[in-house]
């Protein structure tokens, strides 16, 4: 679990609420409302490497919670931006599918500044989203890799039932390998979004092993004990954000 203040805010919202309530209470307005405080600071190398990866995603889980509870931080973007404009040290690069409905950084409740993001239909690693991880990792410090999948998706669905369309067909020849894998006793077919779910899921499963057996680079890092590469799902219905 992620440290916490007094107050049971995660130690990443705690490092920039008490800067900002600090800058507050110095003009005579400290009676303000902690929660109504704007999240208007970047994060810092410093905040981000005393962050262990389990703290990490301890705060996303948070976040998500205050997502689904609509008590999401009150962003400052325009001074996110300009604190981040000389510099960036995210705590993590995620792996989500292109789906409109799949924000991540809304999702979590992140800011500017704090997440890399990689989108691609059906959320599936190739080597140039390695190459970006490895940058996001090994380069820039980040220390968490988090591929994230969804209920009802559009990519799932049509690589069940063998969808072709230009360029889309050799995307969705990648997401099917996770078709025979997926253990399912109903009807396997794309009209049954339960076991759309099911492939979704295996899909994420498979892109964290092909991320360690095709990244050397990363699978060090997480054997190091640096990063860790976890999976999650979306749930388009109540807005969970399921880890495991």
């Amino acid at each position: 679990m992620c440290e916490t203040s007094a107050s049971g805010l995660d130690r990443r919202t705690f490092f920039k609420r008490t800067a900002t309530f600090s800058a507050v209470a110095a003009t005579g307005i400290a009676a303000m409302a902690m929660p109504t405080l704007s999240y208007a600071a970047a994060m810092t190398r410093e905040q981000r490497d005393a962050m262990t990866p389990d703290e990490i995603i301890a705060s996303f889980k948070e976040g998500n919670r205050r997502f689904r509870e609509g008590k999401m931080i009150e962003h400052d973007y325009r001074a996110q931006k300009r604190a981040t404009a000389t510099g960036q040290f995210p705590a993590a690069i995620i792996l989500s599918c292109v789906d409109s409905r799949t924000p991540a950084e809304i999702l979590l409740d992140a800011g500017i500044g704090e997440t890399f993001n990689a989108r691609v239909a059906g959320n599936i690693q190739n080597d140039d989203i390695l190459g970006s991880m490895e940058f996001a990792c090994a380069v820039t410090g980040a220390k968490v890799v988090l591929v994230m999948g969804h209920t009802s998706c559009g990519a799932i669905r049509g690589a069940i039932d063998g969808a072709e369309l230009g360029n889309l067909t050799g995307l969705l020849d990648k997401i099917k390998p996770a078709i025979p894998r997926t253990k399912y006793d109903g009807e396997r077919t794309g009209s049954n979004y339960d076991f759309v779910d099911a492939v979704a899921r295996t899909n994420v499963e498979m892109a964290m092993e092909q991320i360690r057996a095709n990244s050397p680079v990363l699978k060090k890092l997480e054997d190091d004990g640096k990063i860790k590469i976890v999976g999650s799902m979306y749930h388009l219905v109540g807005g969970e954000v399921e880890f495991f």
